[in-house]
């Protein structure tokens, strides 16, 4: 008995203006924020509340989702994911198969200001490096600890590593 291929899922659209000087890229938006056709919608995880402290906003998380948009292009910070489309039951980064990229290092030469490429979690690294290629080293990459609930190191440790997207803020 054949079991039926595990559903493609698609990013969203890149979050950005030509004011961004911080690109932050994940995997795969989960099921929860494919669902809600919104960047990061789990409400367990860390990322609204780790970026505003980036960003000194503690009212960020509880603003309607387009104005946590219109905050973080305000703060000149952009959203997009690695991966463009791919097989995945489930949210787990580990379970990401037949994976699309998105083509980053041309949106990445698109943005005129853009000083560092951060990412978010050790897939969206691996990945996204592989697509930069080369041309990685026009950029500081960060690779950051994932903002998942499934990453289950508590926000206090992956502060430290978040509040450095600030030195490429101003």
């Amino acid at each position: 008995m054949s079991h039926p291929a595990p559903p493609r899922k698609a990013s969203f659209a890149p979050v950005t203006d030509a004011r961004t000087r911080v690109l932050v890229c994940g995997s795969l938006p989960g099921d929860r924020s494919l669902a809600a056709r919104q960047y990061y919608a789990h409400p367990q995880n860390q990322f609204w509340r780790l970026i505003a402290a980036v960003i000194a906003r503690d009212d960020l998380p509880a603003l309607p989702y387009e104005d946590r948009l219109a905050a973080l292009i305000d703060a000149r910070i952009g959203l997009w994911d690695a991966v463009a489309s791919a097989t995945r039951p489930g949210s787990s980064d580990a379970a990401i198969a037949h994976a699309e990229p998105n083509d980053l290092a041309t949106l990445a030469a698109t943005l005129p200001d853009l000083r560092a490429i951060a990412f978010n979690g050790a897939t969206a690294h691996r990945l996204g490096l592989r697509q930069l290629g080369a041309s990685a080293a026009n950029w500081t990459i960060l690779p950051l600890p994932s903002s998942s609930p499934l990453h289950t190191v508590g926000l206090r440790a992956k502060l430290p590593a978040w509040l450095a997207l600030r030195l490429f803020l101003t």
